[in-house]
């Protein structure tokens, strides 16, 4: 989602995709060319290669350049198209996912410091970016998350509010009622919020999560039902994630460093307790289990211990 207020930063995909048609012609078998068609190529494979190279914190150039210098023209344009259609429904969905997860989880300062290194780095405030990659529904809600106005917990829970809210949240939909919703889920404390889920529930007969359903689509729905889990139970939302990222057909390790890192300092004791209890298997066996490569002693660390 970041952009430059200049010229756009290349990033490491574009460079890949750039490289992948390195070659003009193709040479072939008894001329003098370097680049020669793979017998053994598998688009797949080598697309998986190329993946696995960019997923980790350090970049393996040395695959890169394998797969960069021993295929042939059409095999580099078939590998440049497969690779951008997976690195796009990658990023696609799980980009909007990413910054739902960031803006709804950070507390007040982290969050502030967020903003400033995005601003920083890409020379452009975060609501900037998001004005222009998102609209509807998700957008105010990430507008309205970036601002950090939530309340805070003062220890009372305020009854009439919460009835308040559970009659605003049953209004039929309409434009109006959806603002409500944002304001309501963006602006409340968390405790306030859990009360007016369990009495949305018996007021309704429905959890919130099967209205969010009814009501909303595509990815505003996709960060609403986030949000709500979010609220709920912070620890299991990651632990959740956490799973999700280890189920991939290769782990999704950019997801694995970011949450593991992010939340060491926070509750990631709180996050191997849910994620045991959920998925009766520790969060560092599955590491162990499904992480390979340089940082796999790196995601172990972090996670410290077994959970027995």
């Amino acid at each position: 989602m970041a952009m430059s207020s200049g010229q756009p930063v290349p990033s490491l995909t574009q460079e890949i995709l750039g490289h992948l048609g390195l070659a003009s012609k193709t040479a072939a078998w008894g001329t003098l060319g370097t680049l020669r068609t793979c017998l053994n190529f598998s688009v797949d494979k080598d697309v998986q290669r190329l993946l696995r190279a960019i997923a980790g914190p350090g970049v393996d150039r040395s695959t890169i350049v394998d797969v960069l210098t021993n295929r042939s023209r059409e095999q580099r344009q078939l590998i440049s198209r497969t690779f951008q259609e997976r690195t796009q429904q990658a990023s696609s969905g799980p980009a909007k996912d990413v910054a739902t997860e960031i803006l709804a989880t950070r507390a007040p300062a982290q969050l502030q410091e967020c903003l400033a290194a995005y601003k920083h780095d890409f020379q452009t405030e975060v609501e900037e970016d998001i004005k222009v990659e998102t609209s509807g529904v998700l957008r105010d809600l990430l507008l309205a998350l970036a601002k950090g106005s939530r309340e805070g917990y003062s220890g009372i829970i305020d009854y009439n509010l919460a009835e308040q809210d559970v009659q605003a949240l049953k209004q039929p939909a309409g434009p109006c009622s959806e603002g409500t919703w944002v304001i309501i889920l963006t602006q409340r404390n968390l405790e306030h919020l859990r009360r007016v889920f369990e009495l949305y529930r018996q007021r309704t007969g429905h959890e919130l999560e099967e209205a969010v359903q009814t009501r909303f689509h595509g990815d505003s729905q996709v960060a609403l039902l986030g949000l709500a889990s979010v609220i709920r139970n912070t620890a299991l939302y990651f632990a959740e994630k956490l799973h999700r990222a280890l189920q991939e057909p290769e782990p999704n390790y950019q997801a694995l460093m970011r949450i593991l890192i992010s939340r060491s300092e926070t509750d990631l004791l709180s996050i191997r307790a849910e994620f045991k209890k959920k998925f009766g298997k520790s969060l560092y066996s599955s590491l162990q289990d499904a992480v390979r490569g340089d940082c796999r002693s790196a995601l172990l660390a972090l996670c410290r211990a077994e959970d027995l």
